[in-house]
């Protein structure tokens, strides 16, 4: 059994116009949501063995507020770079070729690929579009990331902030 956890970014600030979209940072919302689903995943007792961030400031710091929630080493948290401007089919495969001494991992990223992701993966569920700070869990009846598929996916949840305003 695998578990996948796509996380899209909380909301970020475009208050400073001189930085680029990859270095804009959280804005106060963000710094809120963040936490607050880090909270809910906490009572419902979701276990992370690896965290793996796009390259993005809003998504590491998404990535780092959660792993404070769930009491997750801050080591456990990887940064690909790959990420930042992934395509979904390209996704689909970097978890295809997640390691295997993990079965529990979540991926913090963007929109529109996590939410296509999220169908591909999940066709019984149409997610119209992931909010930030939002999050789908999903469980692959399998033994190893290179059998995921919609074919033996499962999903948990869906869930996102404005579920707990």
């Amino acid at each position: 059994m695998k578990t996948l956890y796509l996380l899209r970014h909380a909301k970020s600030s475009w208050k400073y116009e001189e930085l680029s979209d990859h270095d804009r940072p959280l804005n106060k919302r963000g710094r809120a949501d963040a936490p607050l689903i880090g909270q809910e995943l906490l009572e419902r007792k979701v276990k992370v063995d690896l965290i793996i961030s796009s390259s993005a400031v809003r998504a590491i710091t998404t990535a780092s507020l959660i792993a404070k929630e769930l009491g997750l080493d801050p080591e456990k948290i990887g940064v690909q770079e790959e990420l930042y401007h992934i395509t979904a089919d390209d996704l689909v495969m970097f978890i295809q070729s997640l390691p295997e001494e993990y079965a529990n991992v979540m991926l913090v990223g963007h929109n529109p690929t996590f939410t296509e992701v999220a169908n591909l993966l999940a066709p019984e569920k149409n997610i119209v579009e992931m909010p930030t700070a939002s999050i789908v869990a999903l469980s692959f009846d399998c033994n190893y990331w290179g059998q995921v598929s919609s074919d033996n996916a499962k999903l948990l949840f869906f869930d996102y902030p404005k579920n707990y305003r």
